[in-house]
């Protein structure tokens, strides 16, 4: 058991790409926790999703071993986090379990609205803050401004900033002093009953539940029994350890530590984030306040391409479940796609992160449905109900109003592209709520509704911008709104995976993109075919596929012309009684590329 005094708990930091896993791996080599020879660049991103797209995705631990100048020996327990929006939860939760943050700047590019929301969550968890200014290296470096920046915008002081090219290892055994030195140890008592915080947990198929957790009082030792106070199961601890940042057994963790238990669990489900563990005789009866959970913002359907692999996503979506605690799902079925799921996410990144583990780790091609949010319908008997999927709105004649989700977007972008960010907003039906200048880069803060934002918008804002603004969101409630349900009917027949939810102002607009897009899209057939989008039964937009024709003329030469006419008559009474009976069939990719729809 280490000494509190010697114990600093930290977290990186930062906005996507300013170097957060970069620096960690610079830690741990210059304190040589881990060989040069196993050393590999992103150290704590494991998954190869991570490590292909350049991102972190799961919060990720390692214990450090450091001798500081004044020649004591530290414990450093670094949590390295995400720096994207949808994994804001994982940023949260690792905020609890530690005591101070390194706030990472990139010294070229300044703060951007992901380093401030970041940010926020560590004050909100009261913690002690050093900024590092990194990438020092490169030729665009400006610190002295970056400094001044961070001073205006996040208002903490910088003039002692530490500054750092985590790819070279410049400033590297500066930051380990300042970590010893200015941040503040651990509290907690060894002596009081076992207290200690669930950070996160993980299915691993060979040891069972792995469950990160942070000690808070009290010592935890192998073979005790310990209880999960949200659900009171108790289990037998059968291997503690810590991550170094492969896993290293102890004997015992005490107050201040992070480290890991496995105790045979079989389901994630049974391990709450944010719960307390306590020993099962004499333990404690105050929990810790727990986290929010983490609720889904976005749903969509995914459904196999071959139907007959429904069976396998099955076993795929509850195996992923299991590893991702804001990931839900619930069965569905479609009239155009078979089985599937219906899954909610944390945001579009989320999803395609998922779509994407599916399809690579478990080999199955995927459909997914058009993304939507969840609406509050108000009846006018006085009843609420969600709504999540558009195909089950009920009659607008028992509606009485319905609310959609809003978000409030902070947006940066350089002077230059502000025009095109405000007309985006708008066109999205936005409010502007605020616009600030932070150097030569304006903030702007938008109420936006999240149905808007969930389709392209994130595409749209870096493609007028060149890719320079930086975008984030928080949820900010419901709003009522003029909203109704837009169908697509093709020969008359409602198809499900098509329907959506539109603003009334933009139902026609949307309407018609649609069905031109359908006629593009589906194949002819031997009769013509109705395309058209429909408010209840109004139809707003329509379009005509035409048949293929054959030429039941052909082996009439000369003679009479009624002749001719009988035979056109009767291949026009043939068409019509197909297109009464016959099927239109969508392809898939059609679906796929109707539900990509720009604007």
């Amino acid at each position: 058991m280490t000494d509190l005094a010697h114990i600093r708990n930290f977290s990186i930091v930062a906005h996507i790409d300013h170097g957060k896993s970069t620096l960690a791996d610079r830690l741990i080599q210059e304190t040589g926790t881990v060989a040069d020879r196993d050393m590999k660049a992103q150290m704590l991103d494991s998954m190869d999703i991570e490590r292909e797209r350049g991102i972190t995705i799961k919060a990720q631990t390692v214990r450090i071993d450091y001798k500081a100048q004044n020649g004591e020996m530290y414990v450093l327990n670094l949590i390295d986090t995400p720096g994207h929006v949808d994994f804001g939860y994982e940023v949260s939760r690792s905020m609890r379990a530690v005591e101070g943050s390194l706030l990472v700047v990139d010294s070229t590019q300044g703060v951007e609205a992901q380093t401030l929301a970041n940010v926020y969550q560590a004050l909100d968890a009261d913690h002690e803050i050093v900024p590092i200014l990194n990438k020092i290296d490169l030729p665009a470096s400006d610190c002295d401004a970056v400094a001044h920046q961070i001073e205006d915008v996040i208002g903490i002081d910088a003039s002692d900033a530490i500054r750092v090219s985590a790819k070279t290892g410049v400033g590297i055994k500066e930051t380990l002093e300042a970590i010893v030195h200015r941040l503040p140890a651990p509290k907690g008592d060894a002596t009081k009953p076992l207290k200690a915080m669930l950070v996160d947990s993980w299915y691993d198929s060979y040891l069972g539940v792995v469950v990160l957790v942070r000690i808070i009082d009290g010592i935890m030792r192998k073979n005790d029994r310990i209880m999960f106070m949200q659900n009171g199961t108790v289990h037998q601890i059968d291997r503690l350890g810590v991550f170094k940042p492969g896993m290293m057994p102890v004997e015992e963790l005490g107050p201040g530590e992070i480290g890991f238990l496995t105790a045979q669990i079989k389901q994630v489900r049974d391990t709450r984030v944010g719960d307390t563990i306590t020993t099962e005789k004499k333990g404690v009866t105050q929990a810790l306040p727990g986290f929010k959970p983490a609720v889904p913002v976005v749903f969509c359907g995914l459904f196999p391409v071959d139907s007959s692999e429904f069976e396998d996503l099955r076993d795929a979506i509850e195996k992923l479940a299991l590893n991702d605690a804001s990931f839900s799902f619930e069965m569905e079925t479609s009239a155009a796609l078979g089985f599937g799921f219906r899954c909610g996410f944390l945001g579009l990144l989320h999803l395609e992160v998922i779509r994407d583990r599916i399809e690579r780790e478990y080999n199955i091609d995927l459909i997914t449905t058009a993304p939507s949010v969840v609406y509050h319908l108000y009846m006018k008997d006085g009843t609420q109900i969600d709504l999540h999927n558009p195909a089950d709105m009920p009659d607008l004649t028992y509606v009485d109003h319905i609310e959609e989700p809003r978000i409030k977007a902070t947006i940066l972008v350089p002077d230059d592209y502000l025009g095109d960010i405000l007309k985006l907003c708008q066109d999205r039906r936005g409010v502007q709520l605020d616009l600030t200048y932070a150097g030569s880069r304006a903030m702007v803060v938008y109420d936006l509704p999240l149905n808007e934002v969930v389709f392209d918008f994130y595409d749209r804002l870096k493609s007028v911008t060149k890719g320079y603004a930086s975008f984030d969101y928080q949820l900010a409630g419901y709003q009522e709104d003029n909203l109704v349900k837009m169908s697509v009917l093709v020969n008359d027949e409602p198809v499900d995976a098509l329907s959506m939810m539109v603003h009334r102002d933009r139902a026609e607009m949307r309407g018609r993109a649609m069905v031109e897009k359908l006629k593009d899209l589906i194949p002819r057939h031997m009769f013509k075919i109705p395309i058209q989008a429909a408010i209840g039964g109004k139809v707003i937009a329509r379009e005509t596929l035409s048949a293929l024709r054959k030429d039941v003329t052909a082996k009439c030469y000369g003679g009479d012309a009624s002749r001719k006419r009988k035979l056109l008559d009767k291949q026009k009474a043939g068409k019509k009684k197909m297109r009464q009976f016959g099927k239109v069939d969508i392809p898939q990719e059609a679906f796929i590329s109707a539900l990509k729809m720009d604007g």
